[in-house]
């Protein structure tokens, strides 16, 4: 790995993306965000200054974009409804997609927007405190946007993983089947 060090204005030197020890120390923040620079310069070969420097650098240059706290709403009986809407959306000329998805994201209640292949082409997540609210968000804020054609709706029944994090407990490896009169 290139040293890292600050150019005149305080800017860093790019990063290579290719190098495996910033691999490493992002793969090991995403594992684990909270692990601290003497413990991720175990794991790089580094030095904990040298480890800072490279976070510090990785967030100036926006690959770091956050760190966030992954947390179980269910277990705290928390009421929350997410749905996955499905958006067609006809292209407008030297934007394509662009300039929906941008309208589509600043709503506070979308948590993500991506362009997919298939059928449509958003898959926007959704989260609100009830049904209600995100029918209230396709009809009124969702479906009058210019250029929006359609959408499907699909409301989430549960989740078993979500962003790498198994939400659901792991049951006995019991491979026979069950048994019912």
């Amino acid at each position: 790995m290139a040293e890292l060090t600050a150019r005149n204005n305080g800017d860093f030197e790019p990063i290579n993306g290719r190098d495996p020890i910033v691999r490493r120390v992002l793969a090991a923040l995403v594992a684990d965000a909270r692990r601290d620079p003497e413990r991720l310069a175990g794991l790089a070969g580094l030095s904990p200054d040298q480890v800072r420097a490279l976070i510090a650098n990785l967030e100036q240059q926006k690959v770091i974009r956050g760190y966030k706290t992954v947390v179980d709403w269910e277990r705290l009986g928390a009421e929350r409804v997410v749905a996955f809407i499905d958006v067609s959306v006809s292209p407008q000329r030297e934007v394509g997609f662009d300039q929906v998805a941008a309208r589509i994201y600043r709503h506070p209640e979308v948590r993500s927007v991506h362009l997919v292949s298939g059928g449509h082409d958003l898959r926007i997540v959704v989260e609100a405190p009830t049904m209600r609210e995100i029918s209230q968000f396709v009809s009124e804020k969702l479906a009058p946007i210019d250029h929006v054609t359609a959408t499907n709706t699909h409301f989430l029944l549960k989740a078993y993983k979500e962003d790498g994090d198994v939400l659901v407990e792991d049951r006995p490896s019991d491979d026979r089947l069950p048994v019912t009169p």
